[in-house]
C-alpha cells in the first residue's frame, strides 16, 4: 500500500509547492470537470427517474423548461390515485437509502457543504456524493418539490473535500476548493457559470464576500459549464424570456413593489421551511416514515395544485409568457408561491433529499406572475405587455435576498433566462428585497456565518 500512496503524495507535494496560478489552474480545472460530469450524471438520473415514475407509472406529462425540452406538459392526471402513492414511495425509498448509507445526505445538501467550508474542508465523505445523487433523483423524479442544485453542489464540493484530504492541502486552500465546488456545481446544472463563480464567493457568508474564492471560481465554473454544455447543450434553462425588453423608468414603481412582496415571500419561505424542520424533529416516527408522510401530503396537494410537483421549472417557463400564463387560473397563480413553500417544506424539511434553491426560483417566478396578473387587471401605467420582466426580477429578488447572495442570484437568473437587459431595473427590486431581509436574522442557509471575522477565517 505504501506504493499506492506514494504517487498521490508526490502529486500533493507538487500542488502544495506550486504558485498561485499553477495551483488553481490544476485544482480549478479538476474540480470543474468533476462538477460538470456530476451535473450531467445527476440530470440524466433525475430525468430518467421522472420519466419512469411520474411518466410511466403515473401517466403524467410534467411541463419542462425550454432548456429541458420545452414540453408544455399537462395540468390534469390520467391516474390521479397513483400520484400520492408515487410521491410517497419515492420519498420513502430515498429516505431509506440516506438513513442506511449516509445520514448526512439528508436535507438540501448545500448547508452541509457550507458547514464543511467553515469547520473542516476534509469532512465530506465520498459516499455522500453517490447517496445524495440517488436519493435526490428519487425524490425529484417521483414528484417531490425540490431543486437539482443541492446534489450537484454536494458532488463537486465533495470532490473538493476529497482533493483536500488526498493532496493534504492547507485548510485555507481546502476551504476555497470546497467553496468553488459548491458554486461550480450549481452554476453547471443551471447553465449559469458567472453566477456560479460569484455564488462560490458569497454563499458562505451573510454579509461578507470571500474574495479568495472568486478568481479560482471563474476557472472552475467555466470548466464545469463547458463540460455540462458540451454534453447537454448550452441553451439557457428558461430560454430567452424577455429578449426585446428595453429599460423604462415608468417600470420603477412596479420593480419596487415586487421587491417588497418578494422579500415578504422569501422571509416566509425560510421561516416555514425551518419551522417544518423543527416540528419534524419533535414528532414521533423514524427517518423514513416522516419523509414518506411528507411525500404523501405533497401528492395529495398536487391533485388540486399540480404545479407543485417536482422542480416546477416548466411551470415557471409557462408563467413567463402572456398567452400561457393566462391559461392558468388566477387563484392558482396567486396561491402557488405559498403552495410551493409548503410543498418544499414537506418534501425537504421533513428529511427528504433535494435542493431549496430551485424551488425558491419557482416561488419567485410566481410572485412576479401574480403581481403582473393583478397589475394587468388594474390597467395602471407602467405594466409591461407580458409577465416576463416581472417574473425574472421576482426570481432574482425572492431567493437572492433570503439566501444573502443578491449579486450571485441576480447574475444566475439573468443567465438562466437570457435576460441581462432587465438587470438595471432588477437592481432596484433585488436591492429593496435584500435590504428588507438584512434587517432580520433570517437566512435560507443556516450554515452561513455573518462574516470572515466572526467565522475566524
Amino acid at each position: 500500500m505504501p506504493e499506492a500512496r506514494k504517487p498521490a503524495g508526490a502529486v500533493g507535494a507538487f500542488i502544495r509547492g506550486s504558485g498561485y496560478l499553477r495551483k488553481w489552474l490544476i485544482l480549478g480545472i479538476a474540480i470543474g470537470i468533476i462538477a460538470g460530469l456530476g451535473a450531467v450524471t445527476f440530470y440524466l438520473a433525475m430525468d430518467y427517474t421522472g420519466r419512469f415514475l411520474l411518466g410511466h407509472l403515473g401517466d403524467y406529462d410534467v411541463p419542462t423548461a425550454d432548456g429541458d425540452g420545452g414540453d408544455p406538459g399537462d395540468a390534469g392526471f390520467a391516474r390521479p390515485w397513483a400520484i400520492p402513492l408515487i410521491v410517497m414511495g419515492g420519498a420513502a425509498l430515498s429516505a431509506l437509502i440516506v438513513a442506511r448509507f449516509a445520514p448526512e445526505a439528508e436535507g438540501h445538501g448545500t448547508d452541509s457543504a457550507i458547514e464543511a467550508v467553515h469547520t473542516d474542508p476534509r469532512a465530506i465523505r465520498a459516499r455522500v456524493v453517490l447517496v445524495k445523487m440517488i436519493s435526490s433523483a428519487l425524490t425529484i423524479g417521483s414528484g417531490g418539490s425540490a431543486g437539482r442544485e443541492g446534489p450537484t453542489a454536494q458532488i463537486s464540493a465533495g470532490f473538493g473535500s476529497l482533493l483536500t484530504r488526498r493532496l493534504d492541502l492547507s485548510d485555507e486552500d481546502g476551504r476555497v476548493a470546497v467553496s468553488i465546488g459548491i458554486g461550480s456545481g450549481i452554476g453547471a446544472i443551471f447553465g449559469a457559470p458567472l453566477g456560479g463563480a460569484v455564488l462560490a464567493a458569497s454563499i458562505v457568508y451573510r454579509s461578507d464576500f470571500d474574495y479568495k474564492s472568486l478568481v479560482p471560481g471563474f476557472i472552475t465554473s467555466a470548466t464545469a459549464y463547458a463540460v455540462y454544455g458540451s454534453i447537454l447543450g448550452f441553451d439557457p434553462l428558461f430560454g430567452f424570456v424577455v429578449p426585446d425588453y428595453r429599460f423604462d423608468a415608468a417600470d420603477l414603481p412596479w420593480f419596487a413593489v415586487i421587491g417588497i412582496v418578494a422579500a415578504a415571500v422569501g422571509y416566509l419561505y425560510a421561516r416555514t421551511f425551518y419551522a417544518t424542520v423543527a416540528l419534524t424533529n419533535r414528532l414521533p416516527g423514524n427517518k423514513v416514515i416522516k419523509p414518506a408522510v411528507g411525500g404523501l401530503l405533497v401528492g395529495l396537494m398536487a391533485l388540486v395544485i399540480p404545479q407543485i410537483l417536482s422542480s416546477g421549472y416548466g411551470w415557471a417557463q409557462l408563467a413567463s409568457a402572456r398567452d400561457t400564463l393566462l391559461t392558468i387560473p388566477l387563484w392558482i397563480v396567486l396561491i402557488l408561491p405559498l403552495a410551493k413553500i409548503v410543498a418544499t417544506s414537506l418534501t425537504v424539511g421533513t428529511g427528504g433529499s433535494g435542493g431549496i434553491f430551485g424551488p425558491g426560483i419557482v416561488i419567485g417566478a410566481f410572485v412576479g406572475a401574480a403581481v403582473w396578473r393583478l397589475a394587468d387587471l388594474t390597467g395602471l401605467p407602467g405594466v409591461p405587455d407580458g409577465p416576463g420582466v416581472f417574473v425574472v426580477v421576482a426570481m432574482m429578488a425572492c431567493f437572492g435576498s433570503v439566501a444573502h447572495a443578491p449579486l450571485a442570484v441576480m447574475i444566475m437568473v439573468a443567465e438562466m433566462t437570457g435576460s441581462f437587459s432587465v438587470v438595471p431595473g432588477a437592481m432596484i427590486t433585488v436591492g429593496i428585497a435584500y435590504m428588507l431581509i438584512s434587517r432580520t436574522d433570517v437566512s435560507v442557509y443556516k450554515a452561513q456565518r455573518l462574516d470572515r471575522e466572526t467565522a475566524g477565517e
